[in-house]
């Protein structure tokens, strides 16, 4: 018990949590397979690395803002709305993002396109990559306040290190001029090392009425589209085709 209450007062000391949470078990596990010295230090080792691993994405998971249920292969196949398993396995294996691809969903409301976007950031969270998903509202007060607060300011630096960043709904709404012109300067400013996922129900051609100026339009598109896959969702809304009620039959 001594030794077991030391390997405690170690563990805690160079915080190895991982280990002390499963102290009991890799010892009770270690006994019953009489395993040899390298197998018991490497048992030890995997359960501090797997620990930490977690520990790792649920604070990404917390950071990246994802809407609720979000996961991927819970995707439901049977709604036509354009997109085939195939192009949604292709899209979940990521290649895209280390190319520097980005990926514009466009569609009506309902058609799964921030379903899809989420999923992909999610994937992206569990293969050790920096994603985020803002909204275009949340994305603008970010950049308006970054002089301002220090929460903004944190978020803007995060932000500027992503690999992948979501940006929901995009156009949805007029953006005023000088909002405009810091979207632009920020995505000019990381776009090269960055992928970006774009939701909207807007076309192209729409941009520049929401943004009030054909020329930044052009350049902001310029610089989304240059490696990018276009993906156009189509359909009935899913939410409306399977919305609930509070009635029985």
């Amino acid at each position: 018990m001594e030794q077991k209450q030391l390997i405690r007062q170690y563990c805690q000391q160079f915080n190895m949590s991982g280990i002390n949470k499963v102290i009991d078990e890799l010892i009770t596990e270690a006994e019953a397979k009489a395993q040899g010295y390298l197998d018991y230090t490497l048992s030890f080792l995997r359960a501090e690395a797997d620990y930490r691993q977690q520990k790792d994405i649920k604070k990404r998971m917390k950071l990246a803002c994802l809407p609720k249920h979000c996961d991927l292969s819970t995707y439901d196949h049977s709604v036509n709305n354009g997109l085939t398993i195939a192009k949604l396995h292709q899209l979940q294996e990521l290649h895209w993002m280390d190319q520097i691809f980005n990926i514009i969903c466009m569609g009506p409301s309902g058609t799964g396109k921030t379903f899809l976007s989420g999923g992909l950031c999610f994937e992206a969270i569990k293969k050790g990559y920096k994603a985020y998903f803002r909204t275009m509202d949340g994305l603008i007060s970010t950049l308006k306040m970054k002089e301002i607060t220090r929460t903004a300011k944190a978020e803007y630096k995060r932000l500027l290190q992503a690999h992948l960043i979501v940006i929901d709904d995009i156009m949805l709404f007029p953006v005023e001029k000088k909002e405009a012109v810091s979207l632009f300067n920020f995505i000019n400013q990381i776009y090269e090392r960055t992928s970006f996922i774009i939701t909207t129900n807007k076309k192209p051609a729409e941009w520049a009425q929401m943004l009030g100026d054909e020329v930044l339009a052009t350049a902001l598109l310029d610089r989304l589209l240059f490696q990018c896959e276009v993906i156009n969702l189509s359909g009935k809304s899913y939410r409306l085709e399977n919305r609930k009620t509070i009635f029985e039959d």
